[in-house]
């Protein structure tokens, strides 16, 4: 896909903030929920990633963000303890970092919880640089095995067709694809070939999230809610964090046409609240049309001002007022309806902590105690539901009626970002229609 009109582009400007408007239609609405999984089989793992969100790892040691371990790894390392993993391999491009990673796996990993097996085979070779190291690794496993995808965006549709169509599991991270026709196309051919595909919303499994989520709550029915009105939601990312979004962009960004707008369209810091309200809306309402704007350079912006009267009586607040302002070397963020949890150190300044998403600290018995993290979780409901059709106890398709992320269950949520990309670049209203069975843009 590289070179395609719509894919990511790098042009040397900076793009300093984009926001998307999307029109819904509200049609009927019906009630799914989560189950747990259980099934005595044990399954292969391929993990396709030598990054920070895998190992903890960025290059040059460890990471300072709030991920110094990593998330994958570390998972998969922790379920394989408790029965439900079995061998486990790691793809990168350059084999000569993996000496690096396993040392930094064994002294944050290893030196800290009890009873860890933090062996992998890697691909490729220690000597070797390969960018397509990941079919050597693919073709290596049997059907059933299982693939996750924490790649650049613009290689995520190539990997995921060549494992799905090898008959592997894949739960591949967010954005599933750049363009609607891709993650079309992924959706037959996991149902042709028998297999799970779901992306990696962790979201989805996000307490704050999934309690009033309609497909599961039972705390705020739909009547209760009444309809949608209009919503904002905003996600500031550390800047120097877009270095390392766009660099997985140069592919794409060699023959690409040159834009004096928008130069790279963040489809992964996009793609979180788009799905959050794409599910939350599911058969109850649907995108329907689509405007992006953006501004590039670092003295110019774009300002969301949104005010309403709906707030529902008895929040809890007089008003739940946001505000955001994000200069050049700074930003102001003033919540007045919730008070975050903060920590605050000499030298150090602020840091906010999600105790939600993973928790590092180990247990009394010195053993990984993260599983309740959603960021854990939403990797072993993906291996839990690949157990499960594997042993026979499950449809593929079944997971598309409890409320999942399915590849099936998030293509709106591609179809609004591939939207947004053609309306920047074309400087018009894009349009959603379903056409049988399959979503696509006008």
């Amino acid at each position: 896909m590289a070179g395609h009109k719509y894919a990511p582009r790098l042009n040397g400007r900076r793009l300093q903030c984009s926001s998307v408007q999307l029109s819904i239609c509200a049609i009927n609405r019906r009630y799914c929920e989560y189950i747990t999984l259980y099934n005595r089989f044990r399954i292969l793992i391929l993990s396709l990633s030598q990054g920070e969100y895998t190992t903890g790892w960025t290059g040059s040691g460890a990471s300072k963000s709030d991920k110094k371990v990593g998330v994958v790894g570390l998972t998969l390392f922790d379920l394989r303890r408790l029965g439900k993993v079995d061998k486990l391999g790691m793809v990168g491009v350059s084999g000569g970092k993996f000496p690096a990673i396993r040392q930094h796996l064994d002294e944050k990993i290893g030196q800290v919880y009890k009873d860890l097996d933090l062996t992998f085979t890697s691909y490729p070779e220690e000597n070797k640089t390969d960018p397509e190291a990941y079919k050597a690794a693919i073709d290596a496993l049997e059907p059933g095995a299982a693939v996750i995808i924490f790649t650049p965006d613009s290689t995520h549709y190539p990997i995921a067709k060549y494992a799905i169509e090898r008959k592997l599991h894949v739960l591949v991270t967010k954005p599933a694809t750049q363009l609607l026709t891709h993650h079309n196309e992924l959706i037959t051919l996991a149902e042709k070939n028998g297999v799970i595909c779901w992306v990696e919303h962790h979201k989805r499994y996000d307490p704050a999230y999934s309690d009033v989520a309609p497909p599961l709550s039972v705390n705020l029915t739909s009547s209760a809610r009444g309809c949608l009105n209009p919503s904002h939601n905003w996600r500031p990312s550390v800047h120097g964090q877009e270095r390392i979004l766009i660099l997985g962009s140069r592919l794409d960004a060699t023959s690409a046409p040159k834009l004096d707008l928008c130069p790279y369209f963040s489809y992964y810091l996009s793609s979180h609240h788009i799905d959050i309200c794409a599910w939350m809306l599911q058969d109850k309402a649907y995108p329907t049309r689509v405007v992006a704007s953006a501004a590039t350079g670092i003295h110019k912006g774009t300002g969301v001002y949104t005010a309403s009267w709906t707030a529902p009586l008895g929040a809890g607040i007089h008003s739940a007022q946001h505000f955001h302002y994000m200069a050049e070397k700074g930003d102001i963020h003033v919540d007045q309806a919730h008070r975050g949890y903060d920590v605050t150190v000499d030298g150090a300044g602020i840091t906010w902590y999600n105790p939600f998403y993973m928790k590092y600290t180990p247990s009394e018995t010195g053993h990984f105690d993260g599983q309740r993290g959603y960021g854990y979780i939403s990797i072993e409901k993906f291996i839990d539901g690949a157990r499960l059709v594997n042993s026979g106890g499950a449809k593929p398709e079944d997971f598309d009626k409890q409320g999942f992320p399915t590849i099936r269950n998030t293509v709106l949520t591609t179809a609004i970002l591939n939207a947004g990309r053609i309306s920047l670049d074309e400087k018009r209203a894009v349009f959603i229609e379903k056409k049988g069975d399959e979503w696509t843009l006008v």
